[in-house]
C-alpha cells in the first residue's frame, strides 16, 4: 500500500495554515534527476573514482563527500571540496561509457506514465550538463516523458539559486504555484522555496533524511507513487 505523501511540517505536527487552504491546480512536475528519476550512484561512485585516480592520485576517492553535495554543478562541487576542475573531463567522459548501467527507479516509469495521461507537464532541473542529461534519459529511453530537460550549464546560477527552476516554468508556460519541484538534496528544495515553487522531498534514494527534512520541504514522498496524491487529473482527462 502506499504511503500518503506528508505536508505542512515534515517532521509531523499540525498542517500549517497554508496547507489548510485550497490546493491550487498543479499545470506541471519538475524533476531533479539523480536520486529522484534515476539511480545512477554506483555508476557515479565508478566515474568520479576514475577522475580521481587519474587528476589527484592514488588514495581513496572522497565519494561520501562528494555525494552530500549532490544537486550542485559539477564544478562547484570541486570548488566546494578543494578538488581540480579538471576532474570534469574523466568524470564525464566515465558517466558518459557507464551511462547504460544507470538504473531507474522501481516505480518511476509508472509515475511518469500517469502523470502525462492526467495531462501534466513534465520537465528536468538537474545539477548535470543539459547534454549529459538529456543524453542519459536517451539512452534509458525517459526522455520523450520530459518536454524540457535543463542543466545546470544552462542557467545563469545553477541550485541553489531558483534560477534552473524558473526557467523551467517559463518554458512550460506554468506560474510557480502551478507547479511542483521533486528533489532529493537541500539544494533542489532551496531552488524551488526560491522560485515560489512547491517543493517535495523524495526519500526513495535513501538520502540523509534528517538534512532534507530540515530543509523543510512542502511534502514528503516515500514513495514515486505518492507524488500522484499532489498532482490530481485536470479536468477533462
Amino acid at each position: 500500500m502506499t504511503t500518503a505523501p506528508t505536508t505542512g511540517h515534515p517532521t509531523g505536527g499540525h498542517p500549517t495554515a497554508a496547507t489548510d487552504a485550497p490546493t491550487p491546480t498543479r499545470l506541471a512536475v519538475i524533476f531533479d534527476l539523480d536520486g529522484v528519476v534515476v539511480d545512477s550512484f554506483a555508476v557515479m561512485n565508478r566515474a568520479f573514482a576514475t577522475a580521481y585516480a587519474e587528476v589527484v592520485g592514488d588514495g581513496p576517492a572522497p565519494f561520501a563527500e562528494y555525494r552530500r553535495h549532490l544537486g550542485r554543478y559539477f564544478p562547484d562541487i570541486m570548488r566546494i571540496m578543494g578538488l581540480p576542475l579538471e576532474m570534469e573531463e574523466p568524470f564525464v567522459r566515465e558517466s558518459y561509457r557507464l551511462a547504460d548501467q544507470v538504473k531507474v527507479f522501481d516505480g518511476v516509469v509508472d509515475l511518469l506514465v500517469t502523470l502525462r495521461a492526467r495531462g501534466l507537464r513534465l520537465a528536468v532541473a538537474t545539477g548535470k550538463s543539459g547534454p549529459r542529461a538529456r543524453s542519459l534519459l536517451d539512452v534509458l529511453d525517459l526522455l520523450p516523458f520530459f518536454e524540457h530537460v535543463i542543466g545546470s550549464d544552462e542557467v545563469a546560477r545553477p541550485k541553489p539559486a531558483p534560477d534552473i527552476v524558473r526557467h523551467a516554468l517559463d518554458l512550460l508556460g506554468v506560474s510557480a504555484e502551478q507547479a511542483v519541484m521533486v528533489g532529493d538534496a537541500p539544494t533542489d528544495l532551496a531552488s524551488a522555496r526560491g522560485a515560489d515553487v512547491a517543493s517535495a522531498a523524495a526519500l526513495w534514494a535513501g538520502p540523509e533524511e534528517g538534512e532534507l527534512l530540515a530543509a523543510r520541504p512542502d511534502a514528503v514522498l516515500r514513495h514515486p507513487a505518492d507524488l500522484l496524491a499532489l498532482c490530481p487529473p485536470l479536468p477533462g482527462r
